[in-house]
């Protein structure tokens, strides 16, 4: 790897945003078996240091060009510390689900040391029922879900026992001088005076003029034009936001959502959509918001992956909106509105459907198993091409952000511990309340809800009710 790359405009604009109050942390909750002599956090500690070198990037760091010349550079760090960025900790026994997510939330809502990379991994012991979690905290700049991965997609195993890795015998390579920098960045705003203005304008805090490049990664914008026509629906779900976070999940059963998809002959992405969307009519009518047959909330779905139907040896058809198809392609997103006014939940599986339609006729098909074999089981890596397509809309154009990746039918393993859980976590964007992320793993749907701790204080009743919506839908289907 070079000595000294430089962050891409998008990369650069995410870490600038650190300081404001949307930092583009993104991650992974894996809750795992706890074997009978206890969790070996030794044992977690090698399986990261041992496969560290097929993600470079978590050994460097982010330094910055005097006077905000040029975007900051990836640099080794010298003085690289494995034991500072995986951490242990623990939850008073027996601990609760409920204070696993409150610790969650408040590691979300810590920012990361900027003099070191952007990462960090907790090791959580203490959860009820002989259970344990890891907590990984990626930065938005780091993880870019194609050429820099998310570290979770190579810690998993399909057996208990982990692979065999090769000794890493890394040295950091020395980074450049502060004057070789600077000759750099001045010959840069010669040769490129537009990039250097803009690069000047993210140091300064005015990120809504620079140019961001995942326009070209949402790849058909035609497909947006025309519900991005008009502004998204006002809602509580958009408003002024902190650093503070909250954190719940939900679980799933995958199984409900093929009887549903087998019902009315749509795609599992389509059940998605309608189970949120009764989500959101639950709890806005628990707000006491007025509601009504026409109101919708807009959703940005940066991919739109979807069960079409069984293939062989029982593996599942994907759909996955892309230019070739492949998973490290380029990330298709839409908007959809979503019918929260609809009272009768085949009516909204109905209309989010056709809203999909045109967009699922021009999206490529792969199968789950060759999506998996090519990006490897990491929700994260594939959460970041969704927030990255997100952030190069304007918070105007929707209220809620769903991202959705597929995992695996059979079980995982980290360090010999089984995972029996998997809940994305994907970052809350500006004036953006809530963002919800989801993943299939062995047999269940996983939700993974981040929200703003003071604008979705009843955050709770979002994802109790997307319990009830499934429900709601899998009657009317009966």
């Amino acid at each position: 790897m070079a000595k000294a790359t430089r962050l891409t405009t998008q990369d650069a604009s995410f870490y600038f945003l650190d300081g404001g109050t949307a930092p583009m942390h993104m991650g992974s909750v894996a809750v795992l078996e706890v074997p009978s002599d206890g969790v070996d956090f030794e044992a977690v500690l090698r399986l990261v240091e041992a496969r560290l070198h097929l993600v470079p990037r978590y050994r460097q760091k982010v330094r910055e060009v005097a006077f905000g010349l040029a975007r900051p550079v990836w640099v080794d760090d010298q003085d690289f510390d494995i034991t500072y960025h995986v951490r242990r900790s623990a939850l008073p026994s027996p601990g609760s689900d409920d204070q696993l997510h409150d610790l969650v939330a408040r590691l979300l809502s810590r920012p990361l040391d900027t003099t070191r990379p952007l990462w960090e991994l907790y090791v959580v012991e203490g959860l009820a029922r002989n259970r344990c979690a890891v907590f990984v905290k990626s930065h938005s700049a780091l993880v870019d879900g194609e050429k820099a991965l998310d570290i979770g997609q190579v810690l998993l195993d399909d057996a208990a026992t982990p692979d065999a890795t090769s000794v890493d015998l890394w040295m950091p390579e020395s980074a450049p001088s502060e004057p070789a920098l600077v000759a750099g960045a001045l010959a840069q705003l010669v040769s490129q005076p537009r990039e250097g203005l803009q690069t000047l304008r993210m140091t300064l805090g005015d990120m809504s003029s620079v140019v961001d490049e995942t326009v070209g990664a949402l790849g058909k914008l035609a497909e947006l034009a025309r519900t991005a026509a008009q502004p998204a629906p006002s809602s509580p779900l958009n408003a002024p936001i902190s650093r503070n976070r909250r954190f719940v999940t939900a679980t799933t059963d995958l199984e409900r959502y093929r009887k549903i998809r087998a019902r009315f002959g749509c795609s599992i992405n389509d059940v998605v959509l309608t189970v949120v969307a009764g989500a959101l009519r639950n709890w806005l009518l628990s707000r006491g918001e007025p509601v009504s047959e026409s109101t919708t909330l807009r959703a940005l779905a940066p991919m739109s992956i979807c069960e079409a139907h069984p293939g062989t040896n029982g593996v599942s058809v994907v759909e996955v909106g892309g230019g070739d198809g492949r998973p490290h392609g380029r990330t298709s997103s839409f908007l959809v509105d979503l019918p929260v006014g609809e009272s009768n939940p085949v009516m909204r599986l109905s209309h989010v459907a056709h809203a999909t339609e045109a967009f699922g006729r021009q999206s490529r098909q792969v199968t789950a198993r060759t999506m998996i074999r090519l990006s490897g089981f990491a929700p994260a890596s594939l959460h970041a091409r969704g927030a990255r397509a997100a952030s190069s809309l304007s918070h105007r154009m929707f209220n809620v952000m769903v991202t959705n990746a597929p995992g695996p039918q059979i079980p995982l393993y980290l360090a010999g511990m089984r995972m029996v859980e998997m809940y994305p976590v994907s970052p809350l964007l500006e004036n953006q309340g809530l963002s919800i992320a989801l993943t299939s793993y062995d047999g269940n749907v996983y939700y993974g809800l981040n929200a703003d701790r003071d604008a979705m204080a009843d955050v709770d009743v979002v994802a109790a009710s997307l319990h009830e919506s499934l429900e709601e839908l899998l009657d009317a289907s009966g």
